[in-house]
């Protein structure tokens, strides 16, 4: 194959669609023979994951490597921000945490050159393996004000000799302004990198638009490489929950209804995309406690600042609502921060959170859980300990001995744990994990069929939990329906996404690009 030039894709602004065009075209390369994988120097989101090597990564990168069908690496995304709060972020450099700090100090020049180096030599590390190297932008290209401490947009692109492609979104309009204002801004030799424009997310006939891609050429003086419609029957996992919004938020009948309570510190929001997908269940986002109420299981999902939430819990009534369902026959799964909001108490005496020193739980489970200031973060393989308990005898045939084995391992189940804090038994209670980890550790807490919680992330892609968890709920079923293989499911995704891309994009112009003697 021949060696083709980086590509990046740089937006005009925010939301424009770079991640999941980035995922496009490393699916497209990988078809066409090529070893691709992704890159973005700096990325800001909650929704992270584990590398094969135990250390984190910001989901969109994960979801690119997939595309791509290569390992997720650190050096996909050596620099990932975590929000904690309006102004300030966990900063994780290379898949380890290094502290918290606040956006101007970030931001000021002293100290970038360091990360800059990082991250340079993040993308030399994955350029020496993989051809080509399909680079993501941030935000907008064009913020100026942040242009001498950018790492992320055109100096990157400049360093790696990337050639780029502008993103822009005509479905929030202004596309023309958007599109020229972003090239005119910039210096020079950094618009001489801007080697096409795509633009995104188009609705109606296209060839209405056929006028103004002409328009834009002339402006710029840069080939239009593809105008995208927008899709809505292609599932791509999404980086930002600001998704959530536009998602069912009440139940619906003849199916399992299941409720995801909107936390305010919600993280890794994809735990839950093999559930939205799966024809048995309708799932929903609420924090509404009438609406909890209707809910067959509720799910407390993963918070990046467990304290905070469970705070607000209590003062808005979720809390007591959650309670009031299990007790009237609601089951309730926590996940991660979830996990540690169904406790006894949450304790944070070193301050790893905030200021907050104990809060007590919801109750629901007899555990304990302390903050501690080291992050957890890998991949795991496990098994349900349901599936061998019956052979166990305890007096609670559901109990294991408390160095329980099961004869048979069977470590199929795949997920990932990203946490800070540790949860353990409260005294005089009984050992009952849910989950034995291939490493012969337990994973989580199940007080019977219908409360249990986990420290594992994708737990829920898995269709033998599934199974486990929609079990007792079987009679509400409408019909009969085979386990959903998700997947199976998110590569034939890939694959439709790869498809609808090319059908509108230039992909010989692409190529031509990526082969023509770089500047």
């Amino acid at each position: 194959m021949k060696i083709l030039h980086p590509i990046m894709f740089a937006g005009t602004g925010s939301d424009v669609g770079k991640s999941i065009i980035a995922a496009a075209f490393c699916r497209i390369f990988k078809q066409d023979g090529y070893r691709p994988a992704p890159y973005k120097a700096q990325n800001m989101a909650l929704n992270s994951y584990a590398t094969p090597e135990g250390l984190e990564i910001g989901r969109a990168q994960a979801v690119q490597a997939e595309a791509a069908g290569v390992p997720c690496h650190t050096d996909m995304n050596p620099l990932l921000l975590k929000p904690q709060s309006d102004h300030t972020s966990q900063v994780v450099l290379n898949g380890r945490p290094i502290g918290n700090r606040n956006a101007y100090d970030y931001f000021r020049k002293e100290g970038r050159e360091e990360l800059r180096k990082e991250v340079r030599a993040a993308y030399d590390r994955l350029a020496r393996r993989y051809n080509p190297v399909v680079l993501e932008g941030a935000g907008s290209i064009s913020e100026i004000n942040l242009r001498d401490s950018d790492l992320v947009n055109l100096p990157m692109a400049l360093y790696a000799g990337a050639d780029v492609i502008l993103v822009a979104d005509i479905d929030r309009g202004g596309v023309f302004a958007s599109v020229y204002g972003s090239v005119m801004l910039l210096r020079p030799n950094e618009r001489e990198r801007i080697k096409g424009i795509l633009i995104n997310k188009f609705r109606g006939d296209i060839r209405l638009f056929e006028s103004g891609v002409k328009m834009i050429e002339e402006l710029c003086g840069i080939p239009v490489v593809g105008v995208v419609p927008y899709y809505k029957d292609i599932y791509i996992e999404e980086e930002d929950s600001v998704a959530l919004a536009a998602k069912s938020m009440q139940a619906e009948r003849g199916k399992v209804n299941i409720a995801v309570v909107l936390l305010r510190h919600l993280s890794n929001f994809t735990d839950f995309n093999a559930l939205e997908r799966d024809p048995r269940v309708h799932l929903f986002y609420t924090n509404n406690t009438d609406e909890l109420a209707k809910a067959d299981i509720i799910i407390l999902p993963g918070s990046k600042s467990t304290l905070s939430d469970l705070y607000e819990l209590r003062r808005n009534g979720v809390a007591q609502a959650v309670v009031r369902a299990h007790r009237e026959g609601t089951a309730v799964l926590g996940i991660c921060g979830g996990y540690q909001l169904m406790g006894q108490e949450v304790l944070d005496p070193d301050h790893v959170e905030g200021d907050i020193d104990r809060l007590p739980g919801l109750g629901l489970l007899p555990v304990s859980t302390r903050m501690t200031g080291e992050k957890v973060t890998r991949q795991v393989n496990f098994q349900l300990l349901e599936s061998c308990r019956t052979a166990v005898s305890h007096g609670n045939s559901r109990l294991p001995t408390p160095n329980f084995q099961p004869s048979t391992p069977n470590f199929q189940l795949k997920g990932y744990e990203i946490h800070m804090g540790s949860t353990v038994p409260v005294e005089g209670a009984p050992a009952s994990p849910l989950n034995l980890l291939e490493n012969g550790q337990w994973d989580g807490y199940l007080a019977d069929r219908t409360c249990m919680g986990t420290y594992i992330h994708g737990i829920l892609d898995n269709p033998e939990f599934i199974d486990f968890l929609l079990e007792p709920f079987a009679d509400k079923l409408s019909e009969k329906t085979g386990a959903f293989d998700y997947q199976q499911f998110k590569e034939e995704q890939y694959d439709k996404l790869a498809e609808h891309v090319r059908r509108h994009v230039d992909m010989p112009l692409i190529y031509q690009i990526l082969t023509e003697n770089p500047i």
